[in-house]
C-alpha cells in the first residue's frame, strides 16, 4: 500500500464571509498549525458538532461538515498542478482542508479506501469537494467554480473511523483499498459530468447514505 504524510495540519476559525448576502460565516480561512489536533466523529451534518476537527470552524452547514465530511484533505502535489495552471503561489490551507497531504496521490485514490494517520487515527475516503461561492470568492480566479469541477482535482473528503490526535509530518499509510477500483477523480467526474454513469457510483459501499439516495432518485424514470 501506499503512503505518505501531513506536510500540513490546518483549521480555520469564524470570520465574516464576504460570498453571502445575509451576513454569514465561514471557517474555509484555514491556517497551519504546528501542534496536534483531536479529530472525533462529529455527528449529523446540520445538528452535530460539524467538524470533525475539534476548534474547527464550520459556517455552511447545510453543505458542509457532518460525519461523512468530518475531515477535507487536498494533496500537495495537485496543489503544484494547480499553482502551474495559475501562475502564482497557493500556501497550504488555502483550498480550506485540514490535511495538506504529501506522497498520497489522491487524484487517483479509491472511494472508500482507507488511510491510518499517525499511530491512532483511521480515515475514509467519501467523496470530492463539490465547489461553492465562498470557494470562488475566496480565490478570487475567473469561473473558478467550473474550473476546479472540470479538473477532477477535488480533494478527499473523509469520515472518522478511529478517532484520535494527529501531528504535524505524521505518516499516512493506506491500509485498505477497495476492489472495486473507482476513484474519487472518476466519481466526482460522472456526478458532475456523465450522469448516464450514475449506477457506477453505487458500487461504493463508502457512498454517503444521502449522496446515495439522490443518485438512487435519479436513476428512478420518472413517471409518464
Amino acid at each position: 500500500m501506499t503512503s505518505g504524510i501531513v506536510l500540513s495540519l490546518n483549521v480555520g476559525g469564524s470570520e465574516p464571509n464576504p460570498a453571502k448576502k445575509d451576513s454569514g460565516r465561514t471557517g474555509i480561512g484555514k491556517r497551519p498549525v504546528d501542534h496536534p489536533i483531536t479529530v472525533r466523529r462529529p455527528g449529523p451534518k446540520t445538528t452535530g458538532l460539524h467538524s470533525g476537527v475539534v476548534g474547527d470552524f464550520i459556517g455552511d452547514t447545510r453543505h458542509h461538515g457532518g460525519d461523512d465530511q468530518a475531515v477535507y484533505a487536498y494533496a500537495v502535489e495537485d496543489y503544484a498542478w494547480w499553482s502551474a495552471e495559475l501562475s502564482r503561489d497557493l500556501p497550504p490551507g488555502l483550498f480550506g482542508e485540514n490535511l495538506t497531504t504529501q506522497g498520497l496521490d489522491l487524484y487517483n485514490a479509491v472511494l472508500g479506501e482507507q488511510w491510518r494517520v499517525g499511530d491512532t487515527v483511521i480515515l475514509e475516503t467519501t467523496f470530492g469537494r463539490i465547489p461553492c461561492s465562498t470557494f470562488q470568492h475566496r480565490m478570487a480566479e475567473p469561473r473558478w467554480i467550473k474550473r476546479f469541477a472540470d479538473s477532477n482535482r477535488t480533494g478527499a473528503y473523509l469520515r472518522i473511523l478511529q478517532e484520535g490526535e494527529i501531528h504535524p509530518g505524521a505518516p499516512i499509510e493506506v491500509i485498505h483499498r477497495p476492489t472495486h477500483g473507482l476513484t474519487l477523480a472518476e466519481a466526482f467526474d460522472i456526478y458532475m459530468h456523465t450522469p448516464e454513469n450514475l449506477s457506477r457510483l453505487l458500487v461504493a459501499e463508502a457512498l454517503p447514505p444521502d449522496l446515495r439516495t439522490e443518485i438512487e432518485k435519479r436513476l428512478t424514470p420518472t413517471p409518464s
